[in-house]
């Protein structure tokens, strides 16, 4: 009885023709599921509780009638479709209620292992499920997310897996509805759970290290091969291979430690020095034996300690001044040392004169609190002239075990100083400058001396260059080295430098070849001059005359440069091919040997024979 829709339909027909206008509907077809009001045309359906899932369309035929239905009514009929549409009233549930899936102990974090699907009736919003591990032994080592294109359960890791601590785990996983219709809340929970067992396979792995990284600790005079420390590690599979340490030399360029490949224990190869490096950061690599490419690296890290074996010294060099006019018990200069050891309880240094020195009757030192030392006047009355210079030895040891001492020496210049203390010279001037110059006064005259000793080498030097002569001597005359060429060379043309007997014929070696690119030495008589030309000559005929001249003057210029090979080479039946300068003329030849030469020339031999020929007639 549940409303579905409501139709209408119209009659053309006047009401004024009685009942013709009064319409009655009536289902044809969509029988038992679905009825309709006969004068209000609303169709309900007829079944409760229909399910999209076993029919999702209908169609229904529906008969309006005029004259309220009575005989001789006309009628219309038409078809409507009704579409299901769908409630979340169907739970999710698996297709299968135990799942199998294995996965290798080394595989990736979030890597996923296995899916699995629970499959809902209902559609859209209504289908959509999410999955969740509510037991197993997995929890923490597994998790499940949903697929959103597909909804499937995948499984993914979680944690690294190990197939030699536990090699299955068993899940138990519940899909459920997102959307849940709390009109449906009675047909059930909307739900369901399946067990899902993953078994480890096992893996060839690589060593492990007792420990992620190592400390060592060393002191710097550690003999040579002494044992640091020691490494170890195991194969955590089954077969456990045995191990092979070494060094990784990339982080021990100097190679200062060396690894028993067995054990692991790190010696000393080289000397230690904790003033030059304090830490040494080397890598150790583990390789299985039977696997080479199962390898394992961990840091190491060595600390060098110190030992008290270097003696203490002044922290730079010190130049004390003291004043002439000093008083007695006047501090000098105060000097501080320097360790490049690092004890633990800090530095502490004792100051001494040499044995020789201590009952030095010029000066005494004075320790002070700040691990510093004094050094005082014990009279007055320095003087330059007497004693420049003061040595002063001290001894500096250390508090270290054992102890270290070193003597460092402590200049001390005497000078002169103002009444305020301040050091104006701490030259001996008074031997130097008896006239009492100053040292000022000194270096202005220095000064002034070498300027004129400059201005005068300058004023030699640019006399010595006047008087030299502008004339130059004969062996230094560079003029007579030019040599003068005033013959030119016949360029290309010019054969006379270089063998060409092998283009000439050998025939006429001896003889006389004229060369064509130079003057003949044929004497010829000079032309006749020609007279004056008269006024009003013809200019065409004059040239003329001059060309026709001067093509039949081998004398004049220019001159042929034709080179003539007239040789053909030996053994060759033709003889010259040259018509230049030949004897004979076409006319006395006789081409008859050319039928003899064979085939290709036979077309040659007959066009000649046919000249012959011809001129014969």
């Amino acid at each position: 009885g549940t409303f579905v829709t409501k139709v209408t339909a119209t009659d053309a027909d006047d009401p004024v023709y009685g009942n013709s206008a009064k319409l009655v509907y009536s289902i044809l077809e969509g029988q038992p599921y679905f009825s309709i009001e006969p004068h209000t045309a609303i169709i309900k359906t007829a079944l409760p509780n229909m399910d999209r899932e076993a029919k999702e369309e209908y169609f229904v035929v529906i008969q309006a009638k005029d004259m309220g239905g009575h005989m001789g009514g006309l009628s219309g009929t038409t078809t409507v479709t009704i579409t299901l549409t769908d409630v979340n009233d169907n739970p999710p549930k698996f297709a299968q209620s135990l799942y199998h899936f294995s996965v290798m102990e080394d595989v990736a974090l979030g890597e996923p292992i296995g899916r699995v699907k629970a499959n809902d009736l209902d559609i859209g919003e209504n289908a959509k499920s999410s999955y969740d591990i509510i037991e197993g032994d997995g929890m923490d080592i597994f998790e499940i997310t949903t697929d959103a294109q597909t909804q499937d359960g995948i499984i993914r890791v979680r944690k690294p897996l190990d197939f030699e601590t536990k090699k299955s785990y068993t899940l138990k996983v519940e899909a459920a509805n997102i959307h849940i219709d709390p009109r449906f809340l009675s047909g059930g929970p909307f739900k369901d759970t399946a067990t899902v067992k993953i078994v480890v396979e096992d893996a060839d792995e690589p060593p492990v290290f007792s420990s992620p990284t190592y400390l060592l600790e060393v002191h710097e005079n550690a003999a040579l091969n002494s044992v640091l420390g020691q490494v170890t590690a195991h194969d955590p599979d089954v077969s456990s291979s045995p191990i092979r340490f070494s060094i990784d030399r990339h982080t021990d360029l100097e190679r200062q430690f060396n690894i028993n490949a067995e054990d692991g224990k790190i010696t000393l190869a080289t000397p230690l020095d904790r003033e030059t490096s304090t830490w040494h950061n080397i890598t150790i690599v583990a390789t299985e034996t039977r696997n080479h490419s199962q390898v394992s690296r961990v840091p190491v890290a060595i600390k060098v300690l110190d030992v008290n074996d270097n003696a203490p010294e002044f922290a730079s060099e010190h130049e004390a001044f003291l004043c002439e006019n000093g008083k007695p018990g006047q501090v000098i200069q105060i000097v501080s040392a320097v360790d490049k050891d690092d004890p633990k309880n800090g530095h502490y240094f004792l100051y001494s004169l040499l044995p020789e020195m201590v009952n030095n009757p010029n000066f005494t030192i004075k320790k002070n609190e700040d691990n510093t030392l004094s050094i005082l006047a014990k009279h007055s009355g320095f003087s330059r002239q007497k004693q420049e210079v003061y040595l002063l030895p001290i001894v500096i040891s250390d508090s270290g075990t054992p102890p270290m001492s070193s003597t460092s020496t402590l200049t001390i210049r005497v000078c002169g100083c103002s009444s305020e203390g301040i050091v104006q010279s701490c030259n001996v001037e008074a031997y130097v400058l008896p006239i009492g110059l100053s040292m000022g006064a000194l270096i202005a005259i220095l000064a002034c001396i070498i300027l004129l000793l400059v201005i005068v080498v300058l004023f030699v030097t640019l006399r010595r260059h006047k008087n030299e002569p502008l004339i130059i001597k004969d062996d230094e005359d560079v003029r007579e080295n030019i040599i003068r060429y005033d013959d030119e060379g016949g360029g290309e043309e010019d054969t006379e430098a270089f063998d060409i007997a092998t283009l000439q014929n050998p025939d006429g070696i001896n003889g006389f070849l004229p060369r064509k690119d130079i003057k003949p030495d044929l004497q010829f008589m000079p032309r006749q001059g020609l007279a004056p030309v008269p006024n009003g000559v013809d200019v065409d005929e004059f040239i003329n005359v001059r060309l026709h001249e001067a093509d039949n003057d081998p004398t004049a210029p220019p001159y042929d440069s034709i080179q003539i090979y007239g040789y053909e080479g030996k053994g060759s039946a033709a003889g010259s091919l040259s018509s230049l300068e030949s004897s004979t003329s076409d006319s006395d030849q006789n081409f008859d040997y050319l039928s003899e030469w064979g085939p290709r020339f036979k077309r040659l031999g007959e066009l000649y024979s046919v000249g012959e020929s011809d001129k014969e007639t």
